[in-house]
């Protein structure tokens, strides 16, 4: 395993100290992804705009976490699918909702299935769906807006995800109470 930093304000490369002291501003700490992203100022300033920007799309909170929690579980991400729990909790979306998401299991309506199931298709088929895919998606009362706000949710994800298999980012404290392995996942 290659030993990333956990960089702070002070030990950050100069361009990423703004960065980092952004995260703090927004979350009242440090998050582990960002002090390990802060490496490479590009990566965490690309990072933050995506978050930004998907948070911002035509998505409402259940569905940004739904396809949050989709590509997290999907890519078995130790750090974000804590997070992405916290973060829904924060949102105050329904924790049948993110349980659902945590265990593979069915989401309490077909619109949010949808949803998950078009991002998952959208992951292991590599943004290959068939007409059929998309159409059905269409059908659920999504947009294709939305089809292109999927793939901003999934480039944010991306950057997440494989930065913390990599650097086996520690779940931040306030995140480790939603622990969760593949192996939690019943589906």
């Amino acid at each position: 395993m290659t030993d990333f930093t956990l960089h702070d304000e002070t030990t950050a490369p100069e361009a990423s100290q703004p960065l980092l002291a952004k995260s703090k501003a927004a979350f009242g700490m440090i998050p582990g992804l960002h002090a390990v992203m802060a490496e490479a100022p590009g990566l965490l300033e690309a990072y933050q705009r995506t978050h930004e920007l998907f948070a911002n799309s035509s998505f409402d909170k259940d569905e940004l976490t739904v396809v949050w929690q989709s590509v997290n579980v999907e890519n078995a991400c130790h750090y974000c699918v804590p997070a992405h729990t916290g973060i829904a909790k924060s949102m105050g979306v329904d924790d049948a909702i993110t349980e659902a998401l945590r265990d593979g299991t069915a989401l309490p309506n077909a619109r949010l299935e949808a949803l998950r199931d078009f991002t998952l298709k959208l992951v292991r088929q590599h943004g290959n769906l068939a007409d059929a895919d998309v159409q059905a998606f269409l059908d659920a009362g999504f947009t294709k807006r939305q089809i292109l706000e999927v793939i901003l949710g999934y480039s944010q994800k991306v950057m997440s995800n494989y930065t913390n298999h990599l650097a086996e980012t520690p779940v931040d404290k306030p995140f480790q109470k939603f622990a969760w392995s593949p192996a939690d996942k019943a589906a």
